[in-house]
């Protein structure tokens, strides 16, 4: 199988994994997860969601980080990362620059053998401003044959992201060098 990222890259449906039945298109697309709809998952399923949370909340730990691929994908309005190495400088970055990081909730929205889906609510609190702010996303992730995630994307919005123009120069670069300032372990 082709190690190839793009042929494990999600690009959800927002609307139709978060519809409220709206009659404007626009309005319908609601990120708030709601617990008490999700999709049941299996064992496995649990334990990655499980880690993904632990990874958001700034607990960044190897065993979290064993969830993904070697050459896995992060990719989030703010970086691009293409190993596991990478995606761990962004998960160990978390305490670096806030004050707390707690997951409030999460809905699965979609779970098939290859793909998971959730609506996340995260509350971050910068060490800057110390103001607590919560914030919803639709987390997608696949999976290689080996049950590893291969593809993360976290929307924070209804659009899917560019991969051109200086919006990927900037992405990559945040993900090509967080590392330097985060210093996950060398062995991810």
């Amino acid at each position: 199988m082709s190690d190839n990222p793009k042929q494990y890259e999600p690009h959800p449906d927002p609307q139709g994994l978060t519809s409220k039945l709206s009659a404007e298109p626009k309005l319908d697309i609601d990120y708030e997860p709601y617990p008490e709809r999700s999709v049941k998952i299996d064992a496995d399923r649990e334990k990655v969601l499980k880690s993904i949370c632990n990874l958001y909340s700034g607990s960044a730990s190897e065993e979290d980080m064993q969830v993904y691929a070697e050459k896995a994908v992060y990719d989030d309005p703010w970086s691009y990362c293409d190993t596991r190495y990478k995606i761990a400088g962004q998960w160990y970055g978390i305490p670096k620059i806030m004050a707390s990081s707690k997951t409030l909730k999460t809905e699965v929205v979609s779970s098939t053998p290859t793909e998971l889906a959730f609506k996340l609510q995260q509350e971050y609190k910068p060490r800057v401003l110390q103001l607590p702010k919560p914030v919803n996303s639709l987390v997608t992730l696949t999976f290689d044959e080996q049950g590893k995630v291969k593809y993360h994307k976290d929307m924070w919005n209804e659009k899917d992201y560019s991969h051109g123009g200086i919006g990927k120069i900037l992405k990559t670069l945040n993900g090509d060098h967080l590392t330097k300032i985060t210093n996950p372990p060398d062995s991810l």
